[in-house]
């Protein structure tokens, strides 16, 4: 079902981009001490973990995992600050880095996209086999959204007790048109060199040359995200170019499969999101609740008195929404 939210922007942050932009400035010093673990793949690469703690013999609490979006990892701002907020509840955090996202690039060819579904699939696998007495949950950002609505569609009978997609870019075709326009091309920019950083970094440990056939001429070229996964995200991944990759992997077309407990949070207003993300009612699972708010940002919805006591509702909504499934767990 679509409900309307109850999230009210706080009156000196109602502007899209300031709603964007804010947590990571006011949350520029914040930290979040974590236990960092590797998980070796069956592939012979290797997924990084960031736990807020280590669950403990016969521990009960619950566990949330946390995937980041696109270039983010445990130092992105939202991260921390939703890590924070799980083990304030009492429960245990556990962010999982996508291929080359840690401190340190992975091994293989392959970076993560997203559509990228496998390693999800993987170590949701490996908490459930560890920890089959505590609830497990998941929350994605963004990119992690995406992909965990693509995953629980493809995975109906899947681990997850409850899920959080937080602006998930449902229609990435229409998307990575939208991030091009207006002051838009700002975000876009920041993330577009970030990728380039990562992917310079990947083919100075890997052999990339035959998937990926760009001249360093071409490569700096780049100007949009729609260009670089048209020339490096879709070749890497065994997509025929961005078109055929986005139409695979837009998280809509799944949303109907999907059976576990879901909330969906967006807002109107999000400038890196087409009005196309959003489905209709008749797209959405009875499992599905979502939330839309005339206001937010991408990844923001911030309220609060003032901007020294900024209040982060995200985390708030999450961890209520979480918490409601697990009674009788």
């Amino acid at each position: 079902m679509i409900i309307e939210s109850q999230f009210k922007p706080a009156w000196w942050l109602k502007n899209r981009h300031v709603q964007t932009i804010w947590q990571k400035l006011d949350r520029f010093t914040t930290t979040c001490p974590v236990i960092n673990e590797r998980v070796e793949l069956p592939d012979g690469d290797f997924i990084d973990l960031s736990w807020t703690d280590k669950p403990l013999e016969n521990d009960t609490r619950p566990i949330v995992l946390v995937l980041h979006g696109l270039e983010g990892s445990i130092n992105s701002t939202y991260a921390k600050g939703m890590m924070n907020a799980i083990q304030q509840k009492g429960w245990i955090g556990v962010l999982m880095h996508f291929r080359g996202c840690s401190h340190e690039i992975n091994r293989n060819y392959r970076l993560y996209h997203s559509g990228e579904t496998q390693d999800i699939a993987h170590i949701s696998r490996i908490l459930y086999e560890r920890y089959p007495d505590q609830a497990i949950s998941c929350v994605g950002f963004s990119l992690g959204a995406n992909a965990l609505i693509k995953f629980l569609g493809e995975t109906p009978n899947n681990i997850f007790t409850a899920n959080i997609a937080i602006c998930p870019p449902l229609d990435l075709a229409a998307s990575s048109q939208r991030i091009r326009q207006g002051f838009s091309w700002v975000y876009q920019k920041y993330l577009l060199d970030m990728l380039k950083e990562t992917f310079s970094r990947k083919i100075m440990r890997s052999d990339v040359s035959h998937l990926v056939n760009l001249d360093r001429k071409s490569f700096e070229s780049i100007k949009t995200l729609y260009e670089f996964d048209e020339l490096i995200t879709a070749p890497l991944h065994g997509f025929k170019g961005a078109d055929d990759y986005y139409q695979k992997c837009s998280g809509k077309q799944f949303l109907r499969f999907i059976q576990k407990p879901t909330l969906i949070i967006h807002a109107k207003d999000d400038p890196f999101l087409s009005a196309t993300c959003i489905p209709t009612a008749k797209e959405l699972s009875h499992r599905i609740t979502y939330e839309l708010s005339d206001f937010g940002g991408h990844v923001g919805f911030v309220n609060g008195e003032s901007p020294l006591k900024a209040n982060y509702w995200l985390e708030e909504r999450s961890l209520q929404f979480i918490g409601n499934h697990l009674i009788g767990v």
